[in-house]
């Protein structure tokens, strides 16, 4: 446990280091403000372009619900246990119809005593939205005080799962299953993507599982399809985000974009907060690449 805990605080103190050396684009920033400068509900953006070394932050941080996009420290905390021996992806599970939850997902839609393993789990966590594997994934890291425990070694100590977690009922009803600002949750993805979250193996499987995106409707959508993404969405009635990193030609650029107290509340594709979203997605390809601009096709219905 002490050797654990010096190599998180080593990484921790990194990327503390790289985070006060990145370089403010002015430009970018100025584009953004112009962009988000009418929009109905409070707004945070967080972008990062590691190979520039450059960042734009607008309310970076300022706490945001974080609704489905909880489920990233959630997988954290699941390849915790697998890496203290405590879980495997292979473990077998058997389904009990009582855990049927609604909202998004998959297996609310199982037979009962249906057998999967925790890789489908997981799977479906990320790449559908899973409600029910989410809430089962929670249980099995430890719980919600675990999952923040580890959030706060990893220097996100705003990244929290509140649901179903002690002590922190009255936060819950303000924000939700979970919370985190735009500059956590990008750093999460970070880590993960350069292989410093719990150590490279275990960020790598990660990694693979949050490159498959069922919901791809928003930013995903305002890049080229041949451009390989990794991304974690998250919709409640007022609040509505997405956090993306995107392998571009010039090098890697992460962004988070998080709302709260929005207008629009409507489940269309033309709610305000997902084609604003949209919009700095296409707003930050077009001035990543300037000479690859990409010209979206209308939604698909």
């Amino acid at each position: 446990m002490f050797n654990k805990r010096i190599i998180l605080f080593i990484t921790v103190a990194i990327y503390t280091m790289t985070v006060f050396a990145q370089k403010t684009d002015r430009k970018l920033e100025n584009l953004l403000l112009e962009q988000v400068k009418d929009f109905q509900g409070d707004i945070g953006i967080y972008v990062y372009h590691s190979k520039k070394n450059t960042s734009v932050a607008i309310n970076a941080d300022t706490i945001y619900p974080t609704a489905s996009i909880v489920k990233v420290p959630i997988l954290v905390g699941v390849f915790n246990k697998i890496n203290q021996g405590e879980l495997k992806l292979s473990d077998s599970y058997r389904y009990d119809a009582k855990r049927a939850y609604g909202g998004s997902g998959l297996m609310q839609f199982y037979k009962d005593s249906a057998q999967t393993d925790l890789s489908t789990m997981v799977s479906l966590m990320l790449t559908y939205s899973d409600n029910v594997t989410s809430i089962w994934c929670q249980e099995l890291s430890g719980g919600g005080a675990t999952i923040n425990q580890l959030m706060d070694e990893l220097g996100l100590p705003n990244t929290k799962v509140n649901s179903r977690t002690e002590g922190r009922e009255e936060i819950w009803k303000k924000y939700g299953w979970g919370q985190t600002t735009p500059r956590e949750i990008v750093e999460l993805m970070r880590l993960i993507r350069e292989g410093k979250a719990l150590n490279p193996r275990l960020s790598d499987k990660m990694y693979r599982y949050l490159k498959n995106q069922f919901y791809n409707g928003r930013s995903l959508s305002q890049i080229p399809a041949h451009i390989a993404t990794a991304s974690k969405t998250g919709s409640v009635d007022d609040a509505r985000g997405e956090v993306v990193v995107v392998h571009a030609p010039s090098g890697d650029y992460m962004f988070s974009v998080l709302t709260k107290n929005n207008k629009d509340q409507s489940w269309t594709d033309t709610n305000e907060a997902e084609e604003l979203t949209r919009k700095i997605s296409h707003l930050l390809w077009d001035y990543f690449e300037p000479k690859q601009r990409f010209k979206a096709y209308e939604p698909v219905l």
